[in-house]
């Protein structure tokens, strides 16, 4: 008896772990065939799925790593998923291509696939492609504003201007990308350039809400250049955009902590999403 009853405790914690677990993973995500064996590598996304929901919203979330490392198998990115997964969200998370070994904008367009790929399939999986929202943390903030500011990228992935319902960046860099700078020579971080390679270029009174998250402790600079990006927007017109300071929070665990049911920036989140949709957790 005593063994059934220690049997049936494991096999609970065991379906309970699995709850949340990726519903889908290594998806190829690009309709043309790959160029190289990195691409065929790198473009691949995983699907996680509330349970017992039909018509969810989706969130695309791209992870950090400043354009050069991370990964959607890493443990906080996956945590972050999870808890998400948990708040009633279906969550795509993409790798894409890093630098040096792709170059600006590879990695952008990657982003714009992988966005593609949910609007086309996401109603498979039971999730409304019409409350589809695109969100990151830190170069994952920075791909989630390229997509939403600079409109081509998804135009030419094939995805209608009107298919993002949101965006939601998290100490995202709104200038040109160091890493981009660096491709081209310029090492220096403080070395500002705001081209076509840089979010706040972009600026438009018809891009998608927003909710710009950044961190009270964030790395030098990137506080003040996320609510420059959000003074920008409300100068121009933009009227549904709304920037937050999260306390307590450096540049890693604004995002990291999002894995956090209770987190105030993950409760932001879900509270932005759920408003957008007219849905409720």
């Amino acid at each position: 008896m005593m063994i059934r009853i220690v049997f049936s405790a494991i096999l609970l914690l065991l379906v309970s772990a699995c709850t949340h677990a990726v519903t889908l993973s290594n998806i190829a995500y690009k309709t043309r065939a790959p160029q190289n064996d990195y691409e065929t590598e790198r473009c691949v996304l995983d699907l996680y799925l509330p349970t017992n929901r039909t018509g969810f919203a989706t969130l695309v979330w791209f992870h950090g790593g400043g354009l050069t490392a991370g990964s959607k198998n890493d443990k906080e990115t996956r945590a972050i998923a999870q808890s998400l997964a948990r708040g009633g969200l279906g969550v795509v998370v993409p790798n894409y291509r890093l630098s040096p070994k792709a170059t600006y904008p590879a990695y952008i367009e990657d982003a714009a696939a992988a966005v593609a790929w949910t609007h086309a399939h996401i109603a498979q999986h039971g999730g409304d492609p019409t409350r589809l929202f695109i969100g990151g943390h830190s170069a994952g903030g920075y791909l989630t504003l390229m997509l939403g500011l600079d409109a081509h990228y998804l135009k030419d992935a094939g995805v209608p201007s009107s298919a993002v319902a949101g965006l939601i960046p998290v100490s995202g860099q709104t200038m040109t990308h160091y890493t981009v700078r660096a491709e081209r020579g310029i090492r220096s971080r403080f070395t500002v350039i705001a081209d076509e390679a840089a979010p706040v270029y972009h600026t438009r009174k018809n891009a998608p809400p927003m909710l710009v998250l950044w961190a009270e402790n964030d790395m030098p600079a990137r506080a003040e250049e996320n609510a420059y990006l959000v003074a920008l927007l409300k100068g121009i017109g933009h009227t549904r955009v709304t920037g937050r300071m999260i306390a307590n929070r450096d540049h890693g665990s604004v995002g990291h902590r999002i894995a956090d049911d209770n987190d105030s920036a993950r409760l932001a989140i879900l509270e932005f999403i759920h408003s957008a949709t007219g849905t409720q957790p």
